[in-house]
């Protein structure tokens, strides 16, 4: 008979229909898992358990800070062990942390300055933003989108979704050279949309760079209020904030009219 299993001189031989149906049972791979522990995977790696780890995560990270007041460092100087270069370094973790934990960043970046000058202090800050901006993007990425993007129903929901997945650098490029957009919502509207992690730090790096820069020269010169550098850089930074405001107002009255 060809399906039985026949031996000669001591070797058994499988006939063609055993052996097909065991490459059929390879090729289907391994059997998903049933029962109690299969169904608490699932809850457990389901976008809403992830939605929600995400927001534990960052409630945990905004009540940390307002409980333990990081600020104080600043005020009672940094630690006397660190200097230089791994000083500003060390300030840049935890600057991309705070920002993570909702820290404003005009608060940091005006600390880079007075802890380290203009330009180590600018590294230092511009390392952060980046660091801070990343964390935050693969965070909403990795516990965020999945349950998120069903309910992109809305008009203006769709259409910002719909700028960083097409246009991702240069829309993000704008919301960083441009104030108005709060640093964590942008974070987490591109980490929501389509828009790769690469772009998504360049432009964060590139459009980051006036303003972070106009807060920490202004840090940095602080103890000279009347000097040309510290009344440049305030200038820098109003100047921005009323031109995005205008803006603001006129596309109201745009809005209004239609």
């Amino acid at each position: 008979m060809l399906d039985a299993t026949t031996r000669s001189g001591g070797t058994a031989t499988v006939s063609p229909r055993t052996a097909a149906a065991e490459l059929a049972v390879a090729a289907a791979g391994p059997v998903a898992p049933t029962g109690f522990a299969a169904r608490v995977t699932r809850v457990l790696l389901s976008p809403w358990s992830r939605l929600s780890l995400l927001l534990a995560l960052l409630a945990s990270a905004a009540t940390t800070v307002v409980l333990f007041q990081p600020q104080e460092l600043l005020t009672n100087g940094w630690p006397p062990q660190l200097g230089g270069a791994a000083a500003a370094l060390a300030y840049a973790v935890a600057y991309g942390l705070c920002t993570v934990a909702f820290v404003p960043r005009p608060l940091l970046n005006l600390a880079a300055g007075a802890l380290f000058g203009s330009q180590l202090g600018l590294a230092s800050a511009l390392a952060g933003t980046v660091l801070g901006a990343g964390v935050a993007f693969c965070l909403g990425r990795v516990l965020g989108q999945e349950a998120l993007r069903p309910l992109l129903r809305g008009k203006w929901l769709k259409a910002a979704d719909g700028q960083l997945s097409r246009h991702g650098f240069r829309t993000m490029l704008a919301m960083r050279l441009f104030p108005g957009v709060p640093f964590a919502a942008s974070n987490y509207c591109a980490a929501v949309s389509r828009m790769g992690l690469l772009p998504f730090l360049l432009a964060t790096g590139l459009g980051s760079i006036p303003n972070t820069a106009a807060y920490v020269v202004a840090g940095a010169r602080a103890s000279t209020p009347t000097s040309p550098a510290f009344l440049i850089a305030l200038a820098c930074i109003a100047l921005p904030g009323l031109a995005g405001a205008v803006v603001a107002w006129r596309k109201r009255h745009r809005l209004r009219g239609r």
